[in-house]
């Protein structure tokens, strides 16, 4: 085992490792400070991250059942007037308060080799023998089907609800087929991106995940990736001599999602025993 004492994976840094182990090291092992911008221009992306966070947030609050009418008045931007407006009228979206089987902000954990697999859902909801895992994003560009469907997020986490999720569903684990990923887009809301899924499918994901994890255990090296592409928007581009500019805002944000910063209390959070 490596001396650092990182003990959980999510969906991003899983997907730091597959994309570049170089800076799965620097970020999650040797836990250095950004050194470098994302992207350019640096002001615009950051507020664009931070009105981001606040429309999960105000998603958050109107699915726990704050008046509508309350919730639009916190959405104070151009941005997340716009986005608002978008969710309250998505037809896929009208039928969330008649629901009794939606968990938003919901958190499941499992084990994963000698680490704990742990992620956050956006909204997980149940209805009758199916169950959908919805992720709003706030991109500026609608990414590809085919580049989401290979993302860690989708394969992470249709995955661990069927391996974690059986106490939300009277302690009987998922079967694959009753499990359907939304990404819905606030800029684009009437082209969701939708993946169902299968047990083969599921077979595949836990046994990649797997392998990776046990990759990540037993890593003593941690070589750059040879798309140098990636590093157009990685911070620790300087570090391995690979540029100094920042890729374009508009091209960045589904390569530089910020990792989740965990503050769980385990006791609260479906998993399985080890």
């Amino acid at each position: 085992m490596p001396a650092f004492q990182l003990t959980t994976l999510s969906q991003s840094s899983l997907q730091d490792y597959a994309d570049c182990a170089r800076r799965f090291q620097l970020r999650y092992v040797e836990r250095l400070a950004y050194p470098a911008v994302e992207s350019e221009p640096a002001l615009e992306n950051e507020q664009h991250q931070r009105e981001g966070e606040f429309f999960h947030r105000l998603a958050q609050q109107y699915l726990v059942g704050i008046p509508n009418e309350q919730v639009s008045k916190l959405a104070n931007t151009p941005n997340l007037q716009r986005w608002w407006e978008n969710f309250s009228n998505a037809k896929d979206l009208a039928g969330f308060k008649n629901l009794s089987g939606l968990y938003p902000e919901a958190t499941l954990s499992a084990p994963l080799g000698n680490f704990r697999l742990l992620a956050k859902y956006d909204l997980i909801a149940i209805q009758e023998n199916k169950v959908t895992i919805y992720d709003w994003k706030t991109y500026r560009k609608r990414p590809r089907n085919e580049w989401l469907a290979a993302r860690m997020q989708t394969r992470v986490y249709r995955a661990l609800l069927v391996h974690a999720g059986a106490h939300l569903n009277g302690g009987r684990p998922f079967e694959p087929e009753q499990i359907e990923m939304v990404y819905w887009f606030a800029d684009f809301p009437n082209d969701p991106a939708r993946f169902a899924y299968t047990s083969a499918q599921y077979k595949r994901d836990w046994d990649l995940l797997l392998k990776l994890a046990d990759e990540i255990h037993s890593a003593s090296l941690y070589p750059l990736t040879d798309d140098a592409t990636r590093c157009l928007y990685c911070p620790y581009r300087s570090y391995c001599e690979r540029g100094v500019r920042a890729g374009d805002v508009g091209d960045a944000e589904a390569e530089t999602e910020a990792e989740e910063l965990f503050d769980v209390n385990f006791e609260q959070v479906g998993e399985i025993a080890f």
